[in-house]
């Protein structure tokens, strides 16, 4: 059975799923039981589920990983909002200290099954603190496993394989496509769906891999559609895991097409473009035509709403790195 969802629905959708297979699954966060959400992504389930199972919390992220860190423990599965990208901040000390070392701490007796769901990126005319992109501050951490979906089929399936890993999962989800329609296919589990930690090639080409996630997935098929208009095919790789890296339709991708671009909203600085680039450069030298080329936000703080679109990559950029790459 498939129906047209947005992706917020497709999150929702997903989490209440999760829940109706397991008892231990709950949510926390500020404002997702009564209000459902500051983007109604949880709206309903207080009401079906419970109090004891949707919790608004106090606005005090620590706190809020803390406490999941001590239900974790105690076998509950917590999944917890991040009402906006930079409010993660405050609970960092709780995600990298306690959630990513505790499997290891323990010697491997103590496992914390925690989501931290985090909706990430710009142009949505926000203020300070709601368009940042902090992927490259988890992946980073040794204990974390890093995803990112882009599409509402991805994000039903993923937030459920995320929920269902006993492993803590930080769950970036698209802020800006939070409203764009898609299909999902509701046969299957998540068993036979796509794998959690697993690259995704979303469009064959053959002379340029572009490869990206979450919300810059849209503008690198924009990009190969305006591209192929010009005589150019370019492969479209949706990375969908940043921590572990799936790093092999990648590489199968480069050594076809002989250049690659990377994209992503986060400042370009020890971003994940520059592992992206250290990896292919080290494994498929010999194959480049090329440098790997990155497209990405400016290493400034994120600007205020009216200069973001200046800020964030678009079609033009892409098509520019399109037109470098040719040039060597």
């Amino acid at each position: 059975m498939t129906e047209t969802m947005r992706i917020g629905q497709a999150v929702g959708a997903g989490l209440r799923r999760a829940m109706e297979d397991d008892p231990k699954v709950m949510l926390m966060g500020e404002d997702v039981g009564k209000l459902g959400g500051v983007f109604r992504v949880t709206d309903g389930l207080q009401k079906d589920f419970g109090e004891d199972r949707v919790i608004d919390t106090p606005l005090a992220e620590s706190g809020i990983l803390g406490t999941a860190v001590g239900l974790a423990i105690r076998g509950w599965r917590p999944v917890c909002e991040i009402q906006f990208n930079g409010f993660v901040y405050p609970a960092f000390d709780q995600i990298v200290s306690q959630l990513a070392k505790m499997h290891y701490r323990s010697q491997g007796t103590v496992r914390l099954p925690i989501v931290v769901r985090i909706p990430c990126g710009g142009g949505i005319g926000a203020v300070e603190h709601h368009s940042e992109s902090p992927e490259a501050y988890f992946a980073h951490t040794a204990g974390l496993k890093v995803v990112s979906c882009s599409n509402p089929h991805d994000a039903y399936w993923m937030i459920q394989q995320a929920i269902a890993s006993d492993d803590p999962v930080i769950f970036f989800e698209p802020l800006r496509r939070y409203q764009e329609k898609g299909e999902i296919d509701f046969s299957g589990s998540i068993d036979s769906a796509y794998p959690l930690l697993s690259t995704k090639v979303e469009r064959e080409g053959t002379d340029v891999t572009l490869v990206t996630w979450g919300s810059m997935v849209k503008v690198a098929h924009d990009a190969a559609t305006a591209a192929a208009e010009e005589g150019r095919s370019l492969e479209v790789i949706n990375l969908r895991t940043l921590s572990p890296l799936d790093m092999g339709p990648v590489y199968e991708s480069v050594r076809k097409t002989g250049r690659m671009i990377a994209i992503h909203e986060a400042p370009s600085n020890v971003g994940i473009g520059a592992e992206l680039a250290a990896r292919v450069t080290q494994d498929c030298f010999y194959s480049l035509e090329s440098p790997v080329l990155r497209v990405t936000g400016y290493d400034t703080p994120y600007p205020a709403a009216r200069l973001e679109e200046e800020y964030l990559p678009d079609l033009d950029r892409v098509l520019d790195a399109v037109d470098r790459t040719f040039a060597y």
